[in-house]
């Protein structure tokens, strides 16, 4: 088992050196199991949106462009993953934990999961929207996304965004990685690839849609007057 744990300011958020550090240690556990948690009470609150407020459109497109590298690095590596969702998975923390085999969650009801860009005012990457929609079973993808709300994690788990919540949800996420991880790897990883491969099949259509209204949109200044809002409360 090779575990992977965020820790950094701002709740373990996502800027460029915390995508990054995933996309690295993804690649250095080298097909071994992977267990993905945070540290301290927070699993990651979402991308850090200091950085993204500072970025100028070249800057925003490096940005997003990581975190589709590091969403689809995680959705499609080949061994078995497991997130121990300690705390906090909002946003972009929630889309690391979605991209996850299987998910375990805190108990603690003040921990808040979900899935909120629309209400900040943002789009989805055309490929991270394709990985939610892939992870979210068919009924909660609308709840989920569109209506943009932070959901405990009871409530997380009957909208698919944790298979389960638990006490001991370490133990538990060790336990689910040592029973997946018994299964003969060329077959999870053939299988997993079966399943995932269409999904992150890159786009020419999505890309220019991307290009055209996505990225601007992540830039634009009532975004980031908005975004310089809530940095403030």
């Amino acid at each position: 088992m090779y575990e992977i744990k965020m820790s950094g300011p701002n709740k373990n958020a996502l800027d460029f050196a915390m995508m990054q550090f995933i996309v690295d240690e993804l690649a250095r556990a080298g097909g071994e199991p992977v267990l993905l948690t945070g540290d301290g009470d927070a699993f990651s609150a979402g991308l850090n949106l200091k950085q993204v407020v500072e970025q100028d459109e070249a800057g925003m497109d490096k940005f997003l462009r990581l975190l589709n590298e590091m969403t689809v690095a995680l959705y499609t590596y080949p061994a078995p993953t497991v997130a121990w969702v300690n705390g906090h998975a909002i946003a972009g923390g929630a889309v690391l934990a979605l991209c996850c085999d299987y998910r375990i969650g805190t108990p603690n009801p003040r921990a808040r999961l979900g899935l909120n860009e629309v209400a900040i005012g943002l789009r989805f990457p055309p490929m991270v929207l394709r990985v939610m929609r892939a992870q979210l079973a068919q009924p909660h993808v609308d709840t989920v996304i569109l209506a943009a709300e932070l959901h405990p994690p009871l409530q997380a788990q009957q909208l698919g965004i944790l298979h389960e919540v638990a006490e001991d949800g370490l133990g538990r996420a060790h336990a689910r990685l040592a029973l997946l991880g018994s299964y003969a790897p060329q077959a999870y990883a053939g299988t997993k690839a079966d399943l995932r491969s269409e999904v992150v099949r890159i786009d020419p259509a999505a890309e220019a849609l991307y290009q055209k209204e996505v990225l601007p949109m992540w830039t634009a200044p009532e975004i980031k007057a908005k975004i310089l809002a809530i940095l403030k409360r």
